[in-house]
């Protein structure tokens, strides 16, 4: 065989395996992509794949307080709360959520829950604290979970305008005499943060963020490269143009960091030192960005979520301490 040829044999032979490993990434990260947004996710997600949800969040089962959470959970959804609903007024989006009133209130809180869970699961643990300490609880759906509409969830970034959206209807619905917190946990938590880049009403006095991550990008690319051992450079690239085409804006066009630096609102920070899936460095970044009055609970051996569970007394007090402060005016 002539070199000529033999050179040309080994060049085909290296585009044809460079095509076929870019070939095999994209469609991994489609496969990755889909997981994120989609409300309807591959059958990786499984709940029967618990192997690989661990591998998502880098966390341990904890048998043990997991089933505190589905107890609480089980618990919550079984007062039989009124179910309300409205429109998204971003696109018009159905959205539902489930409200819990309080005699008395003292405030009320919107609840927003996190990625691929439920508002009864990540708030059934605080609930009743809410609840006993004179908080009227409007516990929304997210869209693309549940039973909202909607066919992509947006990590916050389509979501801000949906919590927006809540804290209208809360006025509008004979709730306007009185505080409004905005309480989230996980993606709920970036979402109420992205929120507070937003124009609000002067009777939202405060938002309560916990485990929240800083940008779609920044926690996509930990879980990949953290928990999955992936590359992320140009699969990076690739998901930020499949997510602009799903939900009409990339991963890198706005982040919590962006809202935190014009935000008025007071904001409690929370976060287990223990977290996998969103590090706490995420939430020591919301903070550090944070213009407004700020606090932050970090709780020591928390893993991601379960910061109530762990430190009760000290969750509880920090709420306190918030809502005293809070409760009369939001800037002093």
């Amino acid at each position: 065989m002539k070199e000529s040829h033999k050179n040309l044999l080994i060049a085909v032979s290296a585009v044809t395996a460079v095509s076929a490993i870019a070939a095999v990434s994209h469609s991994m990260t489609k496969n990755l992509v889909k997981v994120a947004l989609d409300r309807t996710a591959p059958k990786v997600m499984n709940p029967s794949k618990k192997k690989t949800r661990r591998s998502l969040s880098g966390g341990s089962e904890l048998t043990e307080l997991r089933a505190k959470v589905k107890e609480a959970a089980e618990n919550l959804e079984s007062k039989n709360l009124e179910t309300v609903e409205m429109f998204s007024s971003y696109d018009g989006e159905r959205l539902v959520g489930h409200i819990w009133p309080c005699e008395n209130a003292k405030r009320i809180v919107i609840a927003m829950h996190g990625w691929r869970s439920s508002w009864s699961k990540d708030f059934g643990i605080i609930a009743d604290f809410w609840h006993d300490n004179g908080s009227t609880i409007l516990f929304a759906e997210q869209r693309g979970q549940g039973n909202s509409g909607g066919n992509y969830m947006g990590f916050g970034l389509l979501e801000r305008y949906d919590c927006l959206d809540w804290v209208h209807w809360v006025n509008d619905n004979g709730y306007n005499e009185i505080p409004i917190y905005l309480g989230g946990v996980s993606m709920g938590a970036s979402t109420v943060l992205m929120t507070a880049g937003l124009t609000l009403p002067e009777n939202v006095h405060g938002i309560i963020a916990d485990c929240g991550f800083t940008s779609p990008h920044a926690i996509w690319k930990h879980v990949a490269t953290d928990n999955l051992h992936m590359r992320y450079g140009l699969r990076g690239d690739i998901a930020n143009e499949m997510c602009k085409k799903k939900i009409n804006i990339g991963t890198k066009e706005y982040s919590c960091v962006d809202a935190m630096k014009n935000a008025t609102v007071p904001v409690l920070f929370i976060h287990g030192t223990d977290d996998h899936f969103v590090p706490i460095e995420m939430t020591y970044e919301n903070y550090k960005a944070c213009a407004a009055p700020k606090r932050l609970l970090v709780v020591p051996g928390a893993e991601h979520g379960l910061s109530y569970l762990i430190d009760k007394e000290g969750y509880e007090n920090a709420l306190k301490n918030f809502w005293n402060d809070f409760d009369a005016t939001k800037t002093e």
